[in-house]
């Protein structure tokens, strides 16, 4: 029977939005439909072998002009994981000596993948991304992303140990935790580490979620541009639930923590210094 480009469109939906001709043609398209697509503007040509629905992702749509395989940051992004700033230019991945990406500008990543490709991959699976990520950015920041990704369950701890990684993503997962709620709280963490004291994030007191706990009674609390109206009236009122309780609350600013961390530290030593953070 035959196929009509309604029902090519529908396929090519389903496949991503971007798919290979071959793949087409498996499921008993005929050049002749495939053409007709194009030529009603429904289809688009982005490479040889290729076909991509009009309205399909631009990132999509560019990976496989370029024979490339969006990864690390630029995948990070579109998972909606956190980045300690967003992404100026495209991170992709092709494989060991690839010819293909070559004319693509951004940050090329080459070398095998964690797990592997199939070869219509145009984007690559989160313990690719993860990998990547590890090797490309900083630790801290490396760090928060793949919080992010385990705070949202895109992968989990258990998981992510079945895997070989390399060196800089080993010394991430034996640091990273499951629960930080933001990479601020990442930052807090990691920065903190050399008190030597307990930190714990987001656990439940008095009803709400804490950030941070430093110790057995200094909260820390890090505001977002959504802690305003009845979310701020809210955090005063938990925060005063939570000094007639014996914890002492110190609330930061997401621009303090990011560009003011000296001041932020110096404020957090000097509550230690004081016993603030004991239990009485």
């Amino acid at each position: 029977m035959p196929r009509s480009i309604d029902d090519l469109a529908t396929l090519i939906m389903q496949l991503g939005g971007v798919a290979r001709v071959a793949r087409v043609v498996e499921r008993g398209f005929g050049r002749r439909t495939v053409d007709a697509a194009v030529a009603s503007g429904m289809l688009t040509r982005p490479r040889r072998g290729w076909l991509a629905l009009k309205t399909a992702d631009a990132a999509v749509v560019r990976a496989a002009r370029h024979g490339v395989v969006l990864t690390c940051r630029t995948q990070a992004a579109r998972l909606g994981l956190w980045l300690h700033e967003s992404s100026r230019s495209p991170h992709v991945a092709v494989l060991p000596n690839a010819a293909s990406g070559r004319r693509i500008a951004g940050k090329i990543h080459w070398g095998s993948p964690v797990v592997p490709r199939h070869p219509d991959s145009l984007v690559d699976p989160i313990e690719n991304v993860l990998a990547y990520i590890a090797e490309c950015e900083p630790f801290e920041h490396a760090l928060a992303t793949w919080e992010s990704a385990l705070n949202t369950s895109l992968v989990t701890i258990d998981a992510l140990r079945g895997f070989a990684w390399k060196p800089a993503a080993r010394r991430i997962m034996e640091r990273a935790m499951p629960f930080a709620d933001a990479g601020l709280e990442t930052y807090l963490r990691e920065r903190l580490r050399w008190l030597r004291l307990p930190i714990r994030v987001q656990i439940w007191i008095a009803g709400h979620r804490v950030d941070t706990l430093v110790g057995g009674r200094l909260v820390l609390q890090i505001d977002g541009s959504h802690h305003v109206g009845p979310q701020r009236t809210e955090d005063i009122r938990h925060d005063a639930a939570l000094t007639l309780m014996g914890y002492h609350v110190i609330r930061l600013s997401y621009t303090q923590v990011m560009f003011d961390w000296p001041m932020v530290q110096d404020v957090i030593m000097r509550a230690v210094a004081q016993g603030l953070h004991l239990a009485r």
